[in-house]
């Protein structure tokens, strides 16, 4: 059984949730997000595409209800022991004919049941199924932040997963500065960035790598299928994450291809320090808002403070991060302005701070992932620079 943390902390985590439930009213905990499955239990899956759900009574019985694919995957990598099936079918309701029986044996009909409708494992359709077969038989209660506001503050255990899954996003950018360079194939970068974060023992990101070349991609940021080869006189920006038991450490950047520039140097410059203010300000305590208001306030100051439909300003700075799985690693809370969820010690951010001059054809964007401290945001991979290849 491969438990990537011990059954003690496992353990605490659950007596944790259980204990939220209670100060929340609920008899009970229907779990439908995977980083919730795993944290709790280390169940380590991507069967949630399907109906799937782990219940938690308010004693801590636990009963997981999966397809068939996923019954030796629950029993090798977690410590659940009821393990249910549901039974594929063209006229398939798992959540009336087999987790309400289920939900009945824990003595839970006419109870109050936290949901955690915020979760990819959750469809429309088969939440309103879920709905339905829950009339009249539970009361049910919007859960969805129960666990993942536990998760958002890491162990130390789970800090040291964070720091190792930043040193391979360092092993992983080495590789782009080594491959990076006029007349250079994208698809050869992305292969050596995604090598060097298997060679170190990580796992594919909840986020597929994002790379961007040329006078549009490079202000993108998102991923886009195609590949090409970077020019004479080229922008490369790169997003991605080194991910290690699933604890992800991302960064971001612009690898300035053949010639450079006083003006790009300063953009540059301008995202670095706009992250050091809002790292500054993300103390314990403090609302998670004002790091988004040191980082805006700096980058006004720093001349390229519009937003809008072409904005140099970004209207969030970033988010948390930690255990999450496909199809992104964006985490709990977010860094936007006025966020007044308070920064604890042991959350964990990543912060996109650059900016980007449409007119002059320049993108500067890095990205660094922090981790909170009494003193503020600490970095967990190297300084982030300007890079010339040429």
């Amino acid at each position: 059984m491969p438990l990537h943390f011990t059954t003690e902390e496992l353990a605490g985590r659950r007596a944790r949730a259980i204990e939220a439930m209670r100060r929340q009213g609920l008899d009970g905990l229907l779990m439908f997000r995977q980083e919730s499955m795993y944290y709790l239990t280390g169940y380590d899956t991507f069967g949630f595409v399907f109906f799937q759900c782990l219940a938690m009574s308010a004693d801590g019985r636990l009963t997981l209800l999966t397809r068939s694919p996923d019954l030796r995957q629950a029993r090798y990598t977690s410590m659940i022991e009821d393990i249910r099936i549901w039974k594929d079918g063209p006229d398939a309701d798992p959540a009336r004919t087999d987790l309400k029986p289920i939900l009945e044996e824990h003595g839970l009909k006419g109870k109050r049941l936290g949901v955690e409708w915020e979760a990819y494992g959750l469809t429309a359709r088969n939440g309103r199924r879920l709905e339905s077969a829950m009339e009249g038989f539970a009361r049910l209660e919007d859960a969805s932040e129960l666990v993942t506001r536990l998760r958002a503050v890491k162990s130390r255990a789970e800090l040291a997963f964070v720091r190792r899954a930043a040193e391979l996003a360092d092993d992983a950018l080495n590789e782009a500065y080594r491959l990076a360079r006029p007349g250079a194939f994208e698809g050869d970068i992305l292969a050596a960035m995604q090598g060097a974060v298997f060679k170190g023992d990580g796992d594919y990101s909840g986020n597929v790598f994002i790379i961007g070349s040329g006078p549009q991609a490079a202000f993108l940021g998102r991923y886009h299928a195609g590949r090409r080869v970077l020019g004479e006189d080229d922008q490369l920006t790169l997003e991605f994450a080194g991910a290690y038991r699933h604890y992800h450490s991302a960064l971001m950047t612009t690898i300035k291809i053949g010639k450079s520039s006083e003006k790009h140097r300063a953009m540059f410059q301008l995202g670095l320090d706009a992250a050091a203010a809002a790292r500054a300000a993300l103390k314990p305590g403090r609302p998670v808002g004002d790091a988004y208001a040191a980082y805006a306030d700096a980058v006004t100051k720093g001349g390229y403070g519009r937003a809008g439909a072409n904005p140099a300003l970004y209207f969030s700075l970033g988010y948390g991060l930690g255990t999450t799985f496909a199809p992104n690693w964006m985490d709990w809370p977010m860094l936007h302005q006025g966020n007044p969820i308070p920064a604890e010690a042991g959350m964990v951010f990543f912060m996109h701070s650059g900016v980007r001059d449409d007119q002059a054809g320049l993108a500067a964007l890095p990205g660094e992932t922090c981790v909170v401290t009494e003193k503020g945001g600490e970095l967990v991979s190297k300084p982030m620079k300007y890079v010339l290849k040429d």
